[in-house]
């Protein structure tokens, strides 16, 4: 049986986009390499990782699509729990993140949607009677 162990997200700017996470959604820095290519985000048992795109060019040789923000979402969301959408969801957008879905409650959640300044779509959520 295999177990996730991270996702890694290629980007433009990999500093930039760890100091977003942290200002939009209070994800803390577990580190940055050297060079500045590739870092990490504290998001608890899963590792959430960005790399630099010629990473990717390197490894996979233009065999991806890259994620931009004046493009359409790409076919996959990140899915943050949080404590109050609200919140969370109007820290994000003043933090740079584009508004896509206001706070609303669905069923047993109220969930939230943002789209980070790399381009990848974030959901924000959490279960009713903790927002």
């Amino acid at each position: 049986m295999a177990q996730l162990l991270k996702t890694v997200i290629y980007v433009d700017n990999v500093e930039e986009v760890l100091d977003f996470y942290y200002q939009a959604f209070g994800l803390s820095t577990l580190g940055l390499n050297d060079s500045g290519d590739y870092g990490e985000l504290d998001t608890g048992e899963v590792v959430l990782a960005f790399a630099a795109h010629p990473l990717a060019q390197s490894q996979f040789k233009q065999n991806y699509i890259r994620c931009q923000p004046k493009q359409p979402a790409l076919g996959f969301e990140l899915v943050l729990q949080c404590d109050n959408v609200t919140e969370c969801y109007d820290r994000a957008v003043a933090a740079g993140a584009e508004p896509f879905s206001p706070p609303v409650t669905k069923g047993e959640h109220i969930q939230a949607y943002v789209r980070a300044i790399e381009g990848t779509l974030v959901a924000l959520v959490s279960v009713l009677g903790t927002d």
